[in-house]
C-alpha cells in the first residue's frame, strides 16, 4: 500500500547514498524505489537519480536530489528512541563516524545535514516524570551532554 503522506528530504545530489546509509544503519529501513530524471533539469541530466523512495524505521520518505538551493536544518529531525547505552552509542557513532557532526542534548547531523535525535528512553521517561524534581535533575544533567550518557541520566534522576 502506498503511503498518502511522506517526508520529503531535499539533498544536493546524494539522496541514494543517504538512503543506502540509513538502510545499513537502522532497522526497518529500506530503499523502496529509485526514480531517474526523464529529462534534463536545472541541477541534473536525463537519467540521473532524481527521487529515492525509502523508509526510515518504517517512516515513508522521499529523497529529492534538488540541488544545493535548500540545505537541511535542525527544524526537521528524526528522533530515534534507544533502549540502552549500547544502542545509543551504535546509532550516534554510525552517524557521527560517517562524516556527521555532534551537537548538543543528543542531537547530531549526518554527512548530508539531516538532524537526528538519538534519545534513550530513560531520558524521555525522566523528563516526563511526575516528580518535577526528577525531571529537573535529568534536564540539568542532559544540557551539557552531546551524546546522551544513560548512566548519568539515571544517576541524576535517582538524585
Amino acid at each position: 500500500m502506498t503511503a498518502k503522506n511522506r517526508i520529503c528530504l531535499w539533498y544536493d545530489r546524494d539522496a541514494e547514498a543517504a538512503a543506502k546509509f540509513y538502510a545499513s544503519t537502522f532497522p526497518d529501513t529500506r530503499i523502496v524505489e529509485i526514480q531517474r530524471a526523464p529529462g534534463d533539469y536545472p541541477d541534473g541530466r536525463e537519467g540521473d537519480v532524481l527521487v529515492v523512495l525509502f523508509e526510515v524505521m518504517g517512516i515513508p520518505c522521499i529523497g529529492l536530489n534538488g540541488g544545493p538551493a535548500f540545505p537541511q536544518s535542525e527544524s526537521f529531525s528524526f528522533q530515534v528512541m534507544t533502549e540502552d547505552q549500547a544502542e545509543t552509542d551504535r546509532y550516534w557513532n554510525a552517524i557521527v563516524g560517517h562524516g556527521g557532526q555532534e551537537s548538543q542534548c543528543g542531537w547530531c547531523k549526518d554527512k548530508w545535514g539531516v538532524s537526528w535525535q538519538i534519545t534513550p528512553r530513560v531520558l524521555t521517561e525522566a523528563m516526563s516524570h511526575p516528580d518535577r524534581a526528577v525531571a529537573k535533575r535529568a534536564f540539568a544533567a542532559m544540557m551539557p551532554m552531546q551524546k546522551i550518557d544513560v548512566a548519568a541520566i539515571e544517576a541524576a534522576a535517582a538524585g
